[in-house]
């Protein structure tokens, strides 16, 4: 086929021209709707993560806070969510602009020092074969940034940025914050609502069934009738009480790994490989429970995530 291209005669030679134009245009539209947003880095999440908080605060702002205002809410109380979204704000910034531990040709040998190789789900000797370096003991290249990180946890879409070393602290923060934001604005909604319950007095009340029946109020009908009375401060309610489950359930997983001084990464390869990689012990058809040989206690684990250790920290140490 590529013969035929180069047979061309003059006179069709433009016409052979324009088909390539036209072949190479549809190359390059193809390679572009490839690179969907769970394949490189993208900034879908982190605008629909924006867009959600505003829908919340939207809400809570104009429905909310006018009525828990009538009702005699403490002040202090109200404007709690908002002291939280500054704080949230920041370590988002923080948490989406720092440098997580992008491994380069001038830090490399500095990192090398920083941990061991466990022999397991770490060995010495294995190169990057995209950044064409040794892999650093926790490193792992990133195919979303395209780049190798110092302590690898996890590439975050909603930060859309890594979580390494150098940031950690400031994720450990921004989920935190995110978690108690959530939850508090889930308390005040829930606190309105059932401040509306009593003072409407519904509990002690009775409706009349389609049957024509008179019927004691069930939690079921108070339900319909409170989402038919303020629809998008009960459907607030149930995002942000799921989104408190979940995030709470995410920062406990969080503070687990910290304290056991293990990454996201390191977490899902150890239940990953059913044996461990050191040529010395069982075979690979005998289930090898895995040791973290980068933990130190609790205490300076937690210490570790917030301050990472240096090659002058080590060599002192030694």
């Amino acid at each position: 086929m590529l013969a035929g291209w180069n047979q061309c005669s003059p006179l069709v030679t433009s016409s052979c021209a324009d088909h390539l134009s036209v072949l190479d245009l549809l190359i390059g539209m193809l390679s572009i709707t490839r690179r969907s947003p769970f394949c490189c880095r993208s900034h879908l999440f982190t605008v629909l993560h924006v867009a959600l908080e505003v829908a919340v605060y939207a809400e809570y702002t104009w429905e909310v806070f006018p009525y828990c205002w009538e009702l005699e809410f403490h002040l202090l109380l109200l404007l709690l969510p908002y002291l939280l979204l500054a704080g949230n704000i920041g370590c988002f910034v923080l948490c989406s602009r720092a440098d997580p531990g992008i491994i380069t040709k001038s830090n490399h040998a500095s990192l090398m020092k920083i941990y061991a190789y466990d022999g397991a789900l770490f060995q010495k000797g294995v190169r990057c074969p995209t950044c064409d370096m040794e892999k650093p003991a926790r490193s792992k290249h990133c195919r979303f940034c395209n780049v190798c990180v110092h302590r690898f946890d996890h590439h975050c879409v909603w930060v859309n940025n890594c979580i390494g070393a150098f940031n950690a602290r400031y994720f450990f923060f921004y989920l935190f914050t995110l978690t108690v934001t959530a939850a508090t604005i889930a308390i005040i909604t829930a606190a309105f609502l059932i401040q509306v319950v009593l003072l409407t007095n519904m509990l002690h009340g009775s409706y009349i069934d389609d049957q024509g029946q008179e019927q004691a109020v069930e939690i079921r009908f108070l339900i319909q009738h409170l989402f038919l009375t303020f629809p998008r401060i009960v459907f607030m309610l149930g995002f942000v009480i799921l989104l408190t489950l979940l995030l709470g359930a995410y920062c406990c997983f969080n503070l687990y790994l910290a304290l056991t001084n293990q990454t996201s990464n390191e977490w899902h390869k150890s239940r990953r490989s059913g044996c461990s990689h050191h040529p010395t012990l069982q075979p690979c058809d005998r289930q090898v429970v895995y040791k973290n040989i980068y933990s130190k206690g609790a205490w300076m684990n937690l210490k570790e995530i917030f301050k990472p250790p240096t090659v002058l920290e080590k060599e002192k140490k030694t």
